[in-house]
């Protein structure tokens, strides 16, 4: 496990008074290793778990060759593409039971879409394409080619190839290819326990009377909904209070319990501001200025073998940092491949103001435009408190660090909140 100093010292120009928004992703990908240890678990558990190792395809899909729609099935070697084939209907062959009889030249069989297709035949004519006159089927000229309209044995997977592969976040998508395989249990890397609590003696808990001086906790409720989406094993610690023996009570129960640990609020250079002086007396901390807007304060490291993330005390800056760097991060010691979120480009409807030198995350609400390319206006008010804001908009504008000021209409890049937020 390398310390903090260790990772810095193999980072280029590494300050942490005037850190990037890359540096610090760099830092903490540095900085985090995944949970090795693995479970089994239910397919209807498996939902937002990540796969401990490859899964390999017990049979093929589909199992043998099948129609891909209802109407007639021939050998296709009969088409010619000048004249029209006639062909004398056998019987029909209905998917979940092979057709057993022999199909000969000039001969076709009814089927079903999914049928197994009968010995011999290669070809489907959708029945819309075909006329019929008793037992006596007609193919036109140029309805079709041979090969058509057949599904192949493995065309989905075959027997013995990966399905799925070690580090996917499994989706509702991946459930339905393990049920196709017959598989009803998976393995997993086990859950990512982190444990979260909020600082601050003008904090109040839900429940507790209005006083003066003092605001209700939303950074709990929104660190909880957003590790809960991640699908952590979340650990809620409540609210802390700015006393040294509260807070290192805090911090030590949290490490013995979690791999993670986050708070937020105390981390910026207010003199009460004990959080800090307990992070340092407790573990291998650093604390970061990072180059953007919102949420320029941070901590970093480790209390114990938890890692640690501190994050601000505002509503708006919490959720930034927890999606710009706290986030990958966590998703990294989940085990999962996919750490980052993709960026879309959009255009800009409005001119917005920028200084390089600084990544800026604006809120931003994104549709379609009447050309149906997309584009994103800005939500108003950027103000790091403005809680409101982020409930209207769909995504963040991306502004990156030497990027200067935004025309109406430029493409800018944009990280929805889809399934995240």
């Amino acid at each position: 496990m390398k310390t903090l100093q260790a990772i810095a010292a193999e980072l280029q120009g590494y300050d942490p008074q005037a850190l990037s928004a890359a540096g610090a992703r760099d830092f903490l990908l540095r900085l985090v290793e995944p949970v090795t240890q693995t479970e089994e678990v239910d397919i209807f558990s498996a939902l937002g778990r990540v796969l401990a190792r490859d899964v390999t395809s017990p049979i093929s899909v589909p199992p043998h060759d099948n129609s891909a729609m209802d109407g007639f099935a021939f050998d296709g070697s009969q088409l010619a593409p000048d004249r029209p084939l006639q062909l004398k209907l056998l019987g029909t062959a209905l998917a979940g039971k092979a057709w057993s009889g022999a199909v000969a030249a000039g001969e076709c069989v009814r089927i079903m879409t999914g049928a197994v297709m009968p010995r011999g035949l290669d070809t489907v004519v959708p029945q819309e394409l075909a006329s019929i006159d008793g037992d006596q089927v007609t193919v036109a000229a140029n309805a079709l080619q041979a090969g058509e309209n057949r599904r192949l044995l493995g065309e989905d997977l075959l027997q013995g190839s990966a399905a799925l592969h070690q580090g996917q976040l499994l989706t509702p998508a991946s459930l339905g290819l393990l049920a196709s395989l017959g598989l009803s249990q998976v393995t997993v890397l086990r859950r990512l326990r982190v444990a979260y609590f909020s600082t601050g003696d003008e904090i109040l808990s839900l429940g507790e009377a209005p006083r003066e001086g003092a605001v209700y906790d939303s950074n709990r409720y929104t660190v909880f909904g957003l590790l809960t989406r991640l699908g952590c094993e979340v650990i809620d610690m409540g609210v802390v209070r700015d006393e040294p023996a509260l807070l290192e009570a805090a911090f030590n129960r949290a490490a013995l319990q979690a791999d993670a640990i986050i708070t937020s609020g105390g981390v910026s250079v207010g003199a009460a501001d004990y959080t800090k002086l307990m992070m340092k007396q407790l573990g291998d901390v650093a604390f970061w200025k990072i180059a953007m807007r919102p949420g320029r304060p941070m901590a970093v490291g480790r209390i114990g073998q938890a890692v640690l993330f501190g994050l601000p005390g505002n509503p708006v800056a919490v959720m930034v940092t927890f999606l710009a760097f706290v986030r990958p991060a966590l998703l990294q010691m989940m085990g999962s491949a996919a750490t980052e979120l993709p960026l879309l480009r959009a255009h800009s409807t409005q001119a917005i103001r920028k200084k390089p030198g600084r990544t800026e995350y604006q809120r931003g609400i994104v549709s379609q435009g009447a050309n149906g390319s997309l584009q994103v206006q800005v939500t108003g008010n950027q103000g790091s408190g403005v809680l409101s804001s982020m409930v209207q908009a769909n995504g963040l504008i991306v502004l990156d660090h030497a990027q200067g000021n935004v025309a109406a209409g430029e493409a800018v890049n944009v990280m929805m909140f889809d399934g995240v937020i």
